[in-house]
């Protein structure tokens, strides 16, 4: 079988953007716009045919991401079948608490499409899913929705992105009227006034662009092309000499800038009411890559790791990167996978180099949110699920055994919130325990363990609403009844200085004894980056085979912390000296005493608490401004930026999480109900000593 679409017409794009900017009402009209929908589906109404969960549905909310396929071919060529693109599309969550679905999208995406609300412009979250793209080098067009709406202002909203998060951003579009007279876009490379009509802006209607618009229109026309020639070197001197540059190069020239990021195109318009989606389809087909534009994927030999390039080929060997994991209720487990090389067919097997398994591929699916296409075959540049594999997780690489690669895996950030949970009859104690599997193997950001002490079950991960929709799944889709604890906070240890220590365990009892001996050195690492264990010990002065017990016995010792029984984070250990016995010696000898050095070295090196500090941002009218900073300090909170946004007044502020625990109610109250905040983990920093005092007196 061959691929029914060639490589060059495929478009791989994400639709990212901060909570509430609209972003699934855009993709509701991207789905109705190319005719996989025959009916637009309003997020207000839970009818978002890409907001499919019943959470989704009743909270009005995107909490998974979503993929679907669909076919689109430039209004300018209309009719054109040879021009026709798929484009695979995964719609992600806005809210912060979901930010594994963004950052596991952006990885195996060609490019994205960012939704900005007109009125808001750019939100704590847009900075997050920016940086995201930012990581994985993914071409981006913007999009300044909502301009239909009070207080909607396109430089406004044009102005925070450049300031905040790129200078490469450039106007592609300006609206013509804003609020209530918003009627449609004026296309600055096109010098042409796009109106729509219809009942859902279907007719799109070419004109001239109005004359009060006129005079700003060819200043944002020469400032877009001066952006685009100063790219091209014979371009430029082209321009500069006075003549004219058609169309199609200027478009060759952005083309080739949007996908190396030098440029960043900003369109305009409003989804709910059907204003320029159809223009944002054609810029997708013109301006973002198609798998054979982005660069090779650096990869590494499994069994030498050298670098290994891999080219969008569909007769290179096999190779694709299993991005996420889905329960579905009629098929089963699902492995969502971006095929980077090759070809893929529906009972063949594949090869997981990350685990060394090998797995039969039952069915392949081409996902259209929650409905399913089954499909024989799938090729480079790709993304689809496997029904069927047992083995594969988040982040493994699935190749073929004859060129075992493995692909960068994703990283994650650590759950900054945890809570007890316990089933409520001895029939739910199983039950849940595989459905907190089910939802962990989902989501690596959710995390669950045991206490020792109590044989509690505690579950954690990025955020109230994070744990909640977890709970609530786990009682829809796995009928599993539990009672939850009040959520805490995620602290952690780490030290502030050097220190040395040993750690010596020698047992007699008549027979054949207990003996380790081994001698420590820690020092602090920077933040966030976790731990590292060096051995620097000459001479045998320890076997070889003794070596990782006692990095085990030393990473079990920071798991219990040394001052409230945190995990120990950001710590180097080197293990520098220390002696054995021929006889007496063993595995858990060494590791007993790589515990007890470890906790005396951190006990010597200045141990301190860590607490999770947020990044909030406050929105409310101006006369309450003063009850939220006051109330923000009295958090300690420290307000780093105060602005005014569509006639409010926005307060930005780092705030440590523990403080703001039920603050959306608390702030509803101080505001008679118009206050909104946002908020997202931003860094661990040390707790003072009294609230250190405080927090330890908490865990007693």
């Amino acid at each position: 079988m061959s691929r029914d679409y060639p490589l060059e017409r495929v478009r791989d794009i994400g639709i990212v953007a901060h909570i509430d900017a609209g972003k699934t009402t855009f993709s509701e009209r991207v789905l109705f716009y190319t005719g996989v929908s025959h009916k637009i589906g309003e997020v207000h109404e839970g009818q978002a045919i890409m907001d499919w969960m019943e959470q989704e549905q009743e909270r009005g909310i995107t909490i998974t991401s979503a993929a679907t396929t669909c076919f689109w071919t430039p209004t300018y060529k209309k009719g054109d079948k040879s021009l026709e693109h798929r484009i695979n599309i995964i719609d992600t969550p806005g809210h912060v608490d979901f930010t594994v679905e963004v950052e596991r999208s952006l990885r195996v995406l060609d490019g994205a499409v960012v939704v900005f609300d007109g009125v808001a412009g750019v939100e704590p979250q847009s900075e997050t899913v920016w940086r995201q793209a930012d990581k994985y080098k993914v071409p981006r067009i913007c999009f300044a929705n909502k301009l239909d709406r009070t207080g909607a202002s396109f430089e406004k909203c044009f102005s925070t992105i450049t300031e905040r998060l790129t200078t490469n951003a450039v106007r592609a579009q300006l609206p013509i009227g804003l609020e209530e007279n918003h009627k449609g876009v004026v296309d600055l490379l096109t010098m042409k006034a796009f109106t729509f009509e219809g009942d859902h802006g279907e007719k799109i209607i070419e004109g001239e662009i109005p004359a009060d618009m006129l005079e700003d229109a060819k200043k944002y026309h020469n400032e877009l092309i001066e952006k685009i020639v100063e790219k091209d070197e014979k371009m430029m001197e082209e321009y500069l000499g006075g003549k004219e540059i058609p169309l199609n190069e200027l478009k060759v020239i952005l083309r080739k800038s949007v996908i190396d990021n030098s440029i960043v195109p900003i369109f305009c318009g409003s989804a709910l009411k059907n204003k320029a989606i159809q223009l944002v389809l054609d810029a997708v087909v013109d301006y973002l890559p198609s798998p054979l534009d982005v660069p090779p994927i650096i990869a590494k030999d499994a069994d030498t790791g050298a670098d290994v390039q891999i080219f969008a080929d569909d007769n290179a060997p096999f190779a694709a990167l299993a991005f996420k994991l889905q329960t579905d209720p009629f098929v089963g487990q699902l492995t969502y996978f971006r095929v980077y090389s090759g070809t893929l067919e529906a009972g063949s097997y594949v090869y997981n180099s990350s685990t060394g398994n090998k797995e039969r591929v039952g069915r392949i699916l081409r996902m259209h949110a929650n409905d399913r296409e089954e499909v024989k075959s799938v090729y480079a540049g790709e993304i689809a699920a496997i029904v069927g594999l047992k083995e594969t997780r988040t982040g493994n690489t699935l190749c073929s055994e004859q060129r075992p690669i493995i692909l960068e895996e994703i990283t994650f950030p650590e759950p900054v919130i945890s809570m007890r949970i316990e089933p409520k009859t001895k029939a739910d104690q199983e039950k849940m325990g595989f459905a907190l599997r089910r939802l962990s193997d989902e989501d690596p950001t959710f995390k669950i363990k045991s206490d020792q002490e109590t044989s509690e079950t505690i579950i954690s991960g990025m955020g109230e609403l994070h744990l909640e929709i977890l709970v609530d799944r786990m009682k829809r889709e796995f009928k599993v009844e539990a009672n939850v604890g009040k959520p805490q906070v995620a602290y952690r240890e780490t030290i502030l200085g050097e220190a040395e220590a040993e750690g010596k365990y020698i047992k007699q009892s008549g027979g054949k004894g207990q003996y380790g001996h081994v001698r420590l050195r820690v020092k602090p690492l920077e933040r966030g980056k976790g731990f590292e264990f060096t051995n620097s010990i000459k001479g045998g002065a320890i076997p070889q085979e003794f070596i990782t017990p006692i990095e085990k016995g030393v990473k079990e010792a920071m798991e219990k912390g040394v001052v409230a029984g945190f995990n120990l984070v950001d710590i180097s250990v080197e293990l520098y000296d220390g002696s054995y016995h021929e006889v007496d010696s063993s595995e858990s000898a060494f590791k007993i005493a790589g515990s007890m050095a470890l906790q005396e070295a951190a006990r010597r090196a200045k141990p301190v608490i860590l607490e999770p500090v947020m990044k909030v941002e406050v929105i409310v009218p101006d006369k309450f401004l003063g009850d939220i900073t006051g109330n923000l300090n009295s958090k300690r909170g420290q307000i780093e930026e105060m602005g005014e946004r569509g006639g409010l007044r926005t307060v930005r502020a780092q705030v440590p999480l523990s403080e703001m625990f039920g603050y959306v109610t608390a702030l509803r109250s101080m505001t008679e109900g118009r206050g909104n905040s946002t908020m997202e983990f931003d860094h661990y920093a040390v707790v003072s000593s009294n609230i250190a005092q405080s927090i330890i007196e908490g865990k007693k």
